[in-house]
This record gives structure tokens, sequence and C-alpha cells, in this order.
């Protein structure tokens, strides 16, 4: 099922965010995106529109973002698996499922600038 949230926010400015859509440009096609969240979650339809924007002006491709709703207990498909407690939840991995970076909701920026810097320092 995918995320109604992750619907690219049509006023996002990519030009604003230059920094951060060349560093997701720059490994759209090696890395995956999973994204917890859900469509009734207040943090998840503030912050995932703009996630979504990013990833659309770096050219990520649809097969490269996993979408995974969650009903309101924090349910679903991979969460004692990864250990998903905060949502929105972004996990970067890398094609062999290696665990590059992760966005957790409380993180003190965006999700695709908090990505994008941390993305720099670790490839």
């Amino acid at each position: 099922m995918s995320l109604e949230t992750m619907q690219p926010n049509p006023t996002w400015d990519a030009a604003s965010y230059e920094a951060a859509v060349d560093t997701l440009t720059a490994h759209n096609d090696e890395l995956v995106y999973k994204v917890w969240g859900g469509d009734w979650c207040k943090d998840c339809r503030k912050l995932l529109p703009d996630l979504g924007a990013a990833l659309q002006a770096a050219g990520v491709p649809d097969d490269r973002i996993e979408e995974i709703a969650l009903d309101q207990d924090k349910q679903g498909p991979g969460v004692e698996e990864y250990d998903i407690e905060y949502i929105p939840t972004v996990v970067v991995e890398t094609d062999d499922s290696e665990e590059v970076v992760r966005f957790v909701e409380s993180e003190d920026l965006p999700p695709a600038i908090w990505l994008a810097e941390q993305l720099d320092d670790a490839l």
C-alpha cells in the first residue's frame, strides 16, 4: 500500500534546495528509500510531501522508493525487522540491504535535507 502523504508537494521548490537535490541525484540509481508512515499521522502529512518532491526532483526511480503504510498502532510490514518506533522513518539502503542512513521524525531538519547531509558524510 502506498502513502498519500508521499505525493510530491507541488509548491516545493527544488532550486531552493539545490545541494540536497544534487546529492540525492548523485545516488538516485544506487540507493533504496524505505519510508514508513501513515496518512493519518500529522508528522507524516507535514514532512513526507516535501520528501516526495525532493526524490522526484532528483529523478529517483519509483522502484527505489518503498512506501510502507502503518496503521494507527504503528503496525505493518517491516516494523519489527527495522525496529520502527516513530513515524515517519526513512531508511536508506544499498542494493545489498545495507543500511546507510536513517531519518526518524524527531530530526531537526526536513527529511530530504537531513538525508542529503548524512549521505554526503556516509558516501
